[in-house]
């Protein structure tokens, strides 16, 4: 049995002394998260709201 192609390549922890990285990259990522995560919830509620309908 072949062992699964791996896609992208695995990025070690930073280092304790290590700093962050920018604080845009940072922004972007939690701006992204944070629009993701409630689309997904307007997603799932417009859902579960047209559900009694489906019938």
């Amino acid at each position: 049995m072949r062992s699964p192609a791996i896609i992208i390549d695995p990025v070690p922890p930073p280092e304790p002394d290590e700093p962050p990285g920018p604080l845009w990259r940072r922004l972007a990522w939690f701006a992204g998260l944070a629009l993701a995560a409630s689309g997904l919830t307007a997603v799932v509620a417009y859902a579960l709201r047209a559900l009694p309908f489906a019938g």
